[in-house]
């Protein structure tokens, strides 16, 4: 073993030798070292970039998440439903006429859904006045309370409530309650099920009002339950050209004095934040044993199960048989409908035994990268 003794300055300078006579090699080993960190560095964020992208527009159960948390646009209202995009529920509020102390509206709920319907037992249309109003009467719906109203002592209105909520009426209720698009239950059938029965309407006058279009200030706070959660409500937009109405016959048109509309729309995500969507319809209520179940006993205890056998797989075409099982005994599923996926969909050639309509959300884009839908209705 040799020893190697050198002063201060003998070192100083071999160092400074073996520095300059290797001085390409550590340049090289430097631009290699940041070479290979950059590298590193732009593959994980393409990893990431791709990762996200992927959970974003190909992962459904996330799309649910991140759009319901992204979307603050007042028309999206914080919901999104991917299969129908631009699908929403409408209320258009309409002051037809002025009373003495307020005014008197046609409220409308328009369903632009393609296939999500309200059933039973139906809508209920909520908000909160901007000042002291009251509801006099309702036409084709009425209040779920009436809330105080022990400050009027002759004419007691219909709510007094500072957020009251509507309803609609029972099919057979009396005539002089009735009005056009009225009386279904709450029922509201989906834009592509049926379109004649896609819309509800009643007729509210609101006392303690403002009586001029400068005075009247709009209701805030818009919530629909269809019957439970899942729609979000925008806030009240007041529209430059109010509604026009044309008589049946057509001979003449009337205009609204005000027209503001409400976009309400869906999100499975926020539906699914409380109970099971299905746990309530499958609940006899409360009795002395408890909840008593009436969905009848299987291996998946689903109220509905949908059986998808392959009938023929060819290399020119497939076929399939679809059956629809209702396992719940209490509740009749009469305005069903059943959305499924399937990138051949697109090249769809018959169906037998249901009237179908195609969804397209996203226009003619790739069948690799949006799935064909398709709809099927009863």
């Amino acid at each position: 073993m040799q020893e190697l003794f050198v002063d201060d300055g003998n070192f100083q300078k071999a160092l400074l030798k073996f520095y300059m006579n290797h001085l390409r090699a550590i340049c090289l080993l430097e631009s290699l070292y940041f070479l290979f960190f950059f590298i590193y560095a732009f593959s994980t964020f393409l990893w990431f970039t791709v990762f996200f992208i992927h959970l974003l527009f190909f992962s459904e159960s996330k799309m649910f998440e991140m759009k319901a948390f992204m979307c603050r646009h007042k028309e999206c209202a914080g919901a999104y439903d991917p299969l129908d995009p631009t699908g929403n529920i409408t209320i258009r509020w309409d002051v037809r006429s002025w009373v003495p102390d307020g005014y008197v509206a046609e409220v409308s709920l328009f369903n632009y859904q393609q296939y999500r319907h309200i059933q039973p037992p139906g809508w209920k249309l909520g908000w909160v006045w901007s000042k002291k109003e009251v509801i006099w009467y309702v036409q084709g719906g009425q209040a779920t309370e009436q809330g105080d109203c022990s400050k009027f002592k002759e004419i007691i209105p219909h709510s007094c409530k500072v957020n009251p909520e509507i309803v609609d009426l029972l099919p057979g209720a009396p005539y002089n309650r009735q009005r056009a698009n009225c009386c279904k239950g709450g029922v509201l059938s989906s834009l592509a099920q049926d379109p004649a029965n896609a819309v509800a309407s009643f007729e509210v006058s609101v006392g303690r009002s403002g009586t001029t279009t400068k005075t009247l200030e709009l209701p805030v706070n818009f919530t629909l339950k269809a019957p439970g959660p899942g729609y979000t409500c925008g806030p009240a937009t007041k529209l430059d050209e109010p509604t026009k109405f044309t008589t049946p016959d057509g001979s003449r048109k009337s205009q609204a004095h005000m027209t503001w509309t409400v976009t309400c729309t869906y999100s499975q995500f926020l539906a699914l934040r409380g109970n099971s969507p299905y746990l309530g319809s499958v609940m006899n209520g409360q009795d002395k044993n408890g909840l008593a179940s009436l969905v009848q006993c299987t291996t998946h205890m689903c109220p509905i199960r949908v059986h998808w056998h392959v009938k023929a797989n060819y290399k020119e075409y497939w076929r399939v048989k679809i059956t629809v099982t209702n396992f719940n005994y209490g509740m009749n599923y009469s305005q069903w409908n059943l959305v499924a996926q399937h990138p051949n969909f697109n090249s769809l050639t018959s169906i037998t035994s249901f009237n179908y309509t195609a969804l397209n959300p996203y226009g003619l884009m790739s069948e690799h990268l949006i799935p064909g839908q398709l709809i099927f209705l009863v």
